[in-house]
């Protein structure tokens, strides 16, 4: 945006055009690179592990129009909508809440955030952002961490992590902003952030647990307008009662309290819909015949199937754009990692 500004534009559009092309290449990459190994296919001299005895874990497959007309879809869809609620709306309030709490601490003052003049606002801004760019850290990690984790917890379990200590985590940033507790107060938003990116990486292994894999993918897309609803209502959510108290007078460094009280209570919403989630009817899963005729229809339109997926592999190893496209993965994000690391020295320092 600072690159894009001028007289006349902020640099906001031109900013957004960029990002849709920096995303469209990378998504379509990875896209157009995508293989999937033929049925039945396992790596040589592998034995699968014995099935778990989980009532939600099922070994059938559900069709995307039976999936999304049960129960359990729209259960998990409301577990979700209410995780990413909070999540984001805790996301979008992080920064301005930092910086209106613990105002003229920031950067070694005593003065409120009314006091402090353009410069100190400019000061403390970029404290926030090295804030900002940890959670974002957070969010990338818990998304590695919880979904691991779940395959040892369980998904179902796991989301009830996510809203039990969640619910805690929220009821207690008040008292964490209200005592000056920054190193607390940075703490729980991480957890916070690491949870919001943990519920969208276990949500699809969640759905090929009840719906099975062949579907899954189109059932995770449906089920993303959770995401979309959600990406609505948390910010409007959390701006409306900061707005609100705002005018009832209420001081800048405690209009949040009451939000994150009410963004506790969606998770417990959350809590429960997940609590109501059970297995899926038998009478829901494909039949053999319809799986034979949806993977006549896939083998007909997708070419996306490998049969020698060893063979593929052997080539892919030696070659030279296998080191480019991890380095067009993890050169951006360690820039990205060392730049938040050092603005986040500027928050402890």
């Amino acid at each position: 945006m600072r690159f894009f500004a001028s007289s006349t534009s902020v640099g906001v559009w031109e900013a957004f055009v960029v990002l849709a092309v920096i995303y469209f290449v990378f998504m379509m990459a990875g896209a157009l690179g995508y293989r999937v190994p033929a049925d039945n296919w396992k790596p040589a001299g592998w034995t699968p592990p014995p099935p778990k005895h989980n009532s939600l874990i099922t070994q059938n497959h559900v069709h995307l129009d039976v999936a999304w007309r049960t129960k359990q879809f729209w259960l998990v869809w409301g577990v979700l909508c209410l995780n990413v609620t909070a999540g984001i709306g805790i996301l979008g309030m992080a920064s301005p809440l930092l910086q209106e709490v613990f105002a003229g601490k920031l950067i070694g003052i005593d003065a409120t955030f009314n006091q402090l003049t353009a410069a100190q606002k400019g000061q403390i801004a970029a404290v926030a952002a090295g804030f900002t760019g940890l959670l974002s850290l957070f969010n990338i990690g818990g998304r590695f961490f919880w979904a691991s984790l779940s395959d040892k917890l369980g998904r179902k379990n796991t989301y009830f992590v996510f809203f039990v200590l969640g619910m805690a985590l929220y009821a207690s940033v008040p008292w964490a902003s209200q005592t000056g507790q920054l190193v607390l107060f940075v703490a729980f938003f991480c957890i916070i952030l690491s949870m919001y990116g943990g519920g969208f990486a276990t949500v699809p292994a969640y759905l090929a647990d009840m719906f099975g894999t062949k579907m899954v993918g189109a059932i995770h897309g449906r089920l993303l307008t959770a995401w979309s609803t959600a990406g609505v209502l948390g910010p409007v959510l959390v701006n409306y009662i900061r707005e609100y108290q705002l005018e009832q007078g209420v001081a800048r460094a405690d209009a949040y309290s009451m939000t994150m009280y009410i963004l506790a209570g969606l998770l417990a919403l959350g809590f429960v819909c997940n609590w109501l989630v059970t297995s899926v009817a038998e009478e829901h899963h494909m039949s053999d015949e319809e799986l034979v005729e949806e993977k006549k229809i896939a083998d007909d339109t997708h070419q996306h199937f490998v049969a020698d997926v060893e063979a593929l592999a052997e080539e892919v190893r030696h070659s030279w754009k296998v080191t480019l496209a991890w380095a067009a993965v993890w050169i951006p994000l360690a820039w990205g990692v060392w730049i938040t690391l050092q603005k986040t020295f500027l928050l402890f320092r």
